[in-house]
């Protein structure tokens, strides 16, 4: 049997290390990471009903909706797995929502539900504090989302949903105008 070196040995555990770490997807840091630099979106997209989606999954909220979908308004659908993703930011992804005892923080369909997981796109050298001038497109190589209907109509806005017939069709341009946050200019350049 041959006798490997600890150098060959620490070579390719350093080199298995490395590829686990390289396939650790993004994930999900919370609206409040994404305030400290985008301040009036974060308080515009606080008044939307996008970021108060959670409230409606409680007892007795939006009980005329919820009979005319055949749902029960006195149920408590804050745990109903059926529910929570299109209510919660990354439910189901690395670093997600996992419930509300476990990941407060990420209740309501917050930036990250349309911008996609920030943890790779506010590192050093991507949108940070240090770097106001970071270049657009390099963030989407990082993997921000550049928002579309698609977004919408894939994750929530869509038949799955007990809100919406079978022959509905989502506005995206009238729910980006109503729905979201005010799209306020940059300070800098991108």
């Amino acid at each position: 049997m041959k006798i490997l070196s600890r150098s060959l040995i620490l070579g390719v555990g350093l080199a298995l290390l490395a590829a686990s770490v390289a396939a650790v997807p993004p994930s999900y840091v919370g609206a409040k990471k994404c305030r400290v630099c985008h301040i009036k979106q974060f308080q515009s997209w606080e008044k939307t009903r996008m970021a108060h989606a959670f409230e409606l999954l409680r007892p007795g909220a939006a009980a005329a909706a919820k009979k005319k979908a055949n749902l029960d308004p006195q149920k408590d659908y804050t745990h109903d797995q059926n529910c929570v993703g299109c209510h919660t930011t990354g439910f189901g992804q690395p670093g997600g929502f996992v419930s509300l005892e476990q990941t407060p923080e990420l209740v309501g369909v917050q930036c990250e539900s349309c911008h996609g997981p920030g943890s790779e796109y506010i590192k050093p050298g991507g949108m940070t504090l240090q770097n106001k001038e970071y270049h657009r497109a390099d963030l989407v190589k990082l993997g921000l989302v550049i928002i579309s209907a698609d977004t919408c109509t894939s994750s929530c806005h869509n038949t799955k949903s007990p809100f919406v017939s079978k022959d509905y069709v989502f506005d995206y341009a009238k729910r980006r105008s109503e729905g979201t946050h005010e799209h306020i200019a940059l300070k800098y350049p991108h």
